[in-house]
């Protein structure tokens, strides 16, 4: 999966863990595959689409999560 539909979420712990359910959710949603790396700060959510990570980033953003593009 191409790394042009990630982001770079700065979370940890229990963030993460939530943050895990809702890009599920989201990828289920919208009928693509997600992934998920560790960053060099942080972890890395890939989706194959980018309206899912658009909707991704909202909810990372509804949180008051910090995430940047990948």
């Amino acid at each position: 999966m191409p790394n042009e539909n990630c982001l770079i979420v700065f979370a940890a712990g229990r963030q993460l863990d939530l943050l895990r359910g809702e890009a599920s959710r989201i990828a289920k949603e919208h009928k693509v595959e997600w992934h998920i790396d560790r960053a060099d700060i942080g972890a890395r959510f890939c989706f194959e689409d980018a309206k899912a990570r658009q909707a991704f980033a909202l909810t990372c953003d509804n949180f008051g999560i910090s995430c940047r593009d990948s």
